[in-house]
C-alpha cells in the first residue's frame, strides 16, 4: 500500500454541547444500533481549505434538526493537511433516505455551499457501507487518538468478503501493532469497496508500524497482491474528531 506524507494537523473544535450528543468525540464503531455507515472523504486542497471544510460542514450538521434514526456523523482532518474524511451512523438505510427526502431545513444547501467555497473537493456524496467484520483490541481498549482509512477496490461482495475474512485467517482477530487499537472492515452497498476504519492511539505509532519490515506483514502484503479482483487503494491518517455521536 502507499504511503503518504504526514503533516500533523489539529483544527479548532466546534461548541462543545448539544443535549443528547457527545460533540467532538470518536464514535463507537461497533454500536449495536447503528445499521447503515456512510463514508466520504473530500480534498480541501490547503490546510486553509481543511478547517474551512470541518468548521462549515459541523456547524451546518451541529444547527439542524434531526431525527431518531440519526446515530453519528464525525469528520476528521487528515495528517496531510489537506484532506477530510467524513464517517457517519444511522439505524437503517431507510431512516437515512427519509431524512434525505423530507428534510427542509436547507442543510444539503448549506453544505454544498462551503464545499464550493472550497473548490473542487470532490463531493460526490457517501458511499454506503455496512460494518462487516473487526480486528477487536487486545485486552481493555485505549483511546484513539487517530484513525488510519485504509481502502480496496473490489469486483463484487465474493471479493470483498474473501479479502477480509482471508486478513483475519492470516493476522487472527485482534489487532496488530504497538498503538493499534482495532481495525474495522466496511464492505459497500454494490461490494465494489472495503474501507478498513483502523484505530490508533497517535498516527506515530501506525508510521513506525508501516515502516516495520516483519516477515508476517510481508506476508500479508503478498496475500492482497495475489487476490484476483482487489485492488489496494492505499491510507491515509486522520486526527481531531468534529461532529456529533448521540448517547
Amino acid at each position: 500500500m502507499t504511503s503518504s506524507h504526514d503533516a500533523q494537523t489539529r483544527p479548532g473544535s466546534g461548541p462543545g454541547t448539544r443535549a443528547g450528543f457527545r460533540t467532538d468525540v470518536f464514535p463507537e464503531i461497533r454500536r449495536v444500533d447503528a445499521g447503515a455507515v456512510l463514508i466520504s472523504e473530500w480534498d480541501a486542497g490547503s490546510p486553509a481549505g481543511q478547517r474551512a471544510v470541518l468548521d462549515g460542514v459541523a456547524h451546518a450538521w451541529e444547527e439542524t434538526p434531526l431525527p431518531a434514526g440519526f446515530l453519528s456523523r464525525v469528520l476528521f482532518a487528515g495528517t496531510d493537511g489537506r484532506s477530510v474524511l467524513n464517517y457517519a451512523q444511522w439505524t437503517s438505510d431507510a431512516a437515512h433516505r427519509e431524512f434525505v427526502r423530507t428534510e427542509n431545513t436547507g442543510l444539503s444547501e448549506r453544505i454544498a455551499a462551503v464545499l464550493d467555497g472550497v473548490g473542487d473537493v470532490g463531493n460526490s456524496g457517501p458511499g454506503r457501507f455496512r460494518l462487516y467484520r473487526s480486528m477487536l483490541p487486545h485486552g481493555a481498549p485505549q483511546e484513539p487518538g487517530c484513525v488510519v482509512r485504509v481502502a480496496f477496490r473490489t469486483t463484487g461482495h465474493d471479493a470483498a468478503r474473501g479479502l477480509v475474512d482471508g486478513l483475519l485467517e492470516r493476522v487472527g482477530e485482534r489487532q496488530q501493532g504497538d498503538g493499534g487499537i482495532a481495525s474495522h472492515f466496511h464492505i459497500s452497498e454494490d461490494g465494489d469497496r472495503v474501507v478498513n476504519y483502523s484505530e490508533w492511539t497517535d498516527p506515530e505509532s501506525h508510521e513506525r508500524e508501516v515502516g516495520r519490515a516483519l516477515q508476517p506483514q510481508g506476508q500479508v502484503l503478498s496475500y492482497i497482491d495475489s487476490l484476483p479482483g482487489v485492488e489496494p487503494l492505499g491510507f491515509r491518517r486522520y486526527v481531531a474528531p468534529r461532529g456529533l455521536v448521540r448517547g
